[in-house]
């Protein structure tokens, strides 16, 4: 991609914020995988400096695994696991806390030598701040999800795993937005009013979707009906109002969860495609980023369905996750495009 921008100081903090960019990405596709791992709950405190190195003797490792012992998880789920079983699920959840440690580290080091350095732009200051602020509150909202863990289930409640990743995503789009702000200064002239008006359609939609997704996770839902397109012997199953008051039905209930899931993804899929004819008639960059985002959310589908098909293994599942990254990133960048006005 060739950015617009020659000033330099723009272009270094630019550079800066997309390889932030690409670290949440990771950041999101380990914390997928620690899940689907059920990795989660194996460290039962939470130490923010001390936890920083994972045991390192014998002596260590057995204080750890007696902690994971008195835990729900243990008692009800993984009674009589081995030390070592337990250190394959423990590098995991360290290593998604890890990641998330240096992250902060590379947000904050170089944000304090750009400041000292008077290299941040005008204006950036205050919403670098703000970025640097939402990133410490992942933190704490992801033990605070943890936590809903070591009680009595062994199991997180899907409501706080839903609010952390949908922060995660948050704090990629913040990221990604000031970044292209930062190298692309103005918007691409020339896109037809209507493609403006259904790229943010489609971004709506694609944040339910995503919501979506999350409370999939949650609740396991990718685990039953592993079957597509159809769900068991029909289309729409049976048990879809189940619960009431009807309305919980949306966010509780496994098998409505998972249906809506599926009907956001044909939605999403046919606003896309519209995205593409209505850019046939756009400047080339727009063209290019709409076709963007018809092979994101292609390939997202391919990864639904291989994921659900194949009852959630943890590379599909981890990579779906990933995918659902992808179009909130391509959409993004199309939308960045159709801006109105010029980015400070």
């Amino acid at each position: 991609m060739i950015f617009q921008t020659q000033d330099k100081d723009r272009r270094v903090v630019g550079y800066w914020l997309l390889f932030m960019v690409a670290v949440v990405f990771l950041m999101v596709m380990v914390g997928g995988a620690t899940r689907l791992t059920e990795s989660g709950l194996s460290m039962t405190d939470w130490r923010p400096v001390t936890g920083t190195l994972p045991p390192l003797s014998d002596t260590a490792w057995q204080a750890e695994f007696d902690k994971y012992q008195q835990s729900p998880e243990y008692r009800l789920r993984n009674s009589g696991m081995s030390l070592e079983d337990f250190k394959g699920i423990f590098y995991w959840e360290w290593g998604h806390r890890l990641l998330g440690r240096l992250i902060g580290l590379f947000f904050f080091v170089p944000l304090v030598w750009f400041w000292i350095r008077k290299r941040i732009p005008a204006g950036y200051k205050p919403r670098l701040l703000v970025l640097f602020i939402l990133g410490g509150s992942q933190g704490l909202l992801g033990w605070y999800m943890v936590m809903s863990g070591l009680v009595d289930e062994p199991a997180v409640s899907h409501y706080r795993l839903t609010a952390h990743l949908m922060l995660a995503l948050f704090i990629l789009a913040a990221l990604l937005w000031t970044a292209l702000s930062l190298l692309n200064p103005k918007p691409v002239s020339g896109s037809p009013k209507p493609l403006k008006i259904l790229t943010h359609i489609t971004m709506s939609v694609l944040l339910l979707q995503l919501i979506m997704g999350a409370l999939v996770a949650g609740l396991k839902a990718g685990l039953i009906f592993n079957t597509w397109p159809m769900m068991g012997e029909g289309f729409a199953p049976d048990g879809l109002f189940a619960m009431s008051p009807i309305w919980r039905n949306v966010i509780d209930n496994a098998i409505t969860v998972q249906f809506d899931h599926r009907i956001g993804a044909y939605v999403l899929t046919s606003l896309v495609l519209l995205i593409v004819w209505y850019a046939r008639r756009a400047p080339l960059e727009i063209k290019h980023a709409a076709t963007y985002v018809l092979i994101a959310i292609v390939v997202q589908m391919l990864l639904g369905i291989i994921t659900l098909v194949y009852e959630v293994p943890v590379f599909w599942g981890t990579a779906h996750q990933g995918g659902g990254a992808l179009v909130l990133i391509t959409i993004i960048n199309l939308m960045h495009k159709q801006r109105k006005g010029d980015a400070i």
